[in-house]
């Protein structure tokens, strides 16, 4: 445990040094700001269109804006946020075996399993904050200007996105274990991110899929009911401590 600690701390101080957490968590306070912001500018931006849209035909009655909208656009920055979480962190343990920066630790009996977990945990505790500190800035002006009254299962949708990016960042421990770069972790996390999708338009799997939690509007709207996401969150919290746990082996076998 004392070199568990050990090696946490050291991450940690990494991400602070190197700025990642800084970076991460303003891009997550940045979205958290964009998403009202968008959604109470939406109306004044159509507005300044008008006359364009109506030389072309086209003409657009009043538009009336809820926090639905605002809550839309959380939806569609997460995406966003899990993508720069994966290039920051790709590298998080490639780099680390290609400089041979690992070599003094486990000399010192410090085990790889406690390299996997220590980063892991770094990982899931800045996407943990940064998922969050979104919600709370998007709920705080949502509520301000609108009503979150009209919007479902916000807590439950966010923790959809949260297990979510659980999962993925699984996958960067898994494709860590043995891939020979960051790029090669970017394209077989990414790959499990796109390919997901795909099985879903073809299979009756699809509610199961670690995707569908990613389905915030359906939640919001009261389409769906948290019932119908258990599935899935049960498939997806397996996933992905089966990718974690398959890793601890695969790293062992790995040479420095």
């Amino acid at each position: 445990m004392t070199g568990f600690t050990a090696l946490l701390k050291k991450e940690i101080r990494e991400i602070v040094r190197t700025k990642r957490l800084f970076i991460l968590l303003g891009i997550f306070v940045l979205f958290g700001i964009m998403n009202p912001a968008i959604a109470k500018l939406t109306p004044n931006f159509i507005e300044f269109m008008s006359e364009d849209f109506a030389e072309q035909g086209i003409y657009i009655g009043t538009i009336k804006v809820t926090a639905l909208d605002s809550w839309s656009q959380f939806v569609k920055n997460m995406p966003m946020g899990l993508i720069v979480l994966l290039i920051m962190f790709s590298g998080i343990y490639t780099s680390e075996y290609s400089k041979g920066t690992l070599i003094p630790f486990l000399t010192k009996g410090l085990s790889r399993d406690s390299v996997v977990l220590s980063k892991f945990l770094v990982m899931l505790m800045t996407w943990s904050i940064g998922i969050w500190l979104c919600f709370g800035i998007t709920f705080f002006y949502s509520d301000f200007y609108w009503d979150n009254h009209v919007v479902k299962e916000l807590v439950f949708a966010a923790f959809c996105w949260w297990l979510f990016g659980v999962f993925m960042i699984s996958c960067i421990v898994f494709f860590s274990s043995f891939a020979g770069s960051g790029i090669q972790v970017m394209l077989g996390t990414g790959a499990v991110y796109f390919i997901m999708p795909i099985i879903g338009m073809y299979s009756k799997a699809k509610k199961y899929l670690p995707v569908s939690l990613t389905d915030s509007i359906s939640l919001y709207k009261g389409e769906l009911k948290p019932d119908d996401y258990f599935g899935a969150m049960i498939i997806t919290a397996l996933l992905s401590l089966l990718f974690v746990l398959t890793a601890l082996p695969l790293t062992h076998r790995r040479q420095l």
